[in-house]
């Protein structure tokens, strides 16, 4: 089942606002709790998951800066 325009933009907002700082505080914890490693492998783990954590959330994000195709069409 597709989710509406609507309601993907709700989601998405959702997803930024609640998820994306639980994940970035999930992420931080757990590195911190494995103990520091080297500089230049700490930055390519918070690389890597800020790419992964975007991909489950492809469908919902994909095309939200759109006008929504849904609205009616109006003459200017």
């Amino acid at each position: 089942m597709a989710l509406s325009y609507k309601a993907r933009k709700r989601w998405a907002l959702v997803i930024l606002i609640v998820g994306l700082p639980a994940y970035v505080i999930a992420a931080v914890t757990i590195l911190n709790a494995l103990g520091r490693p080297p500089f230049w492998m700490e930055l390519a783990v918070y690389v890597l998951l800020g790419i992964l954590w975007a991909l489950p959330f492809r469908a919902v994000f994909r095309g939200i800066g759109q006008p929504d195709p849904d609205a009616p069409q109006t003459d200017d």
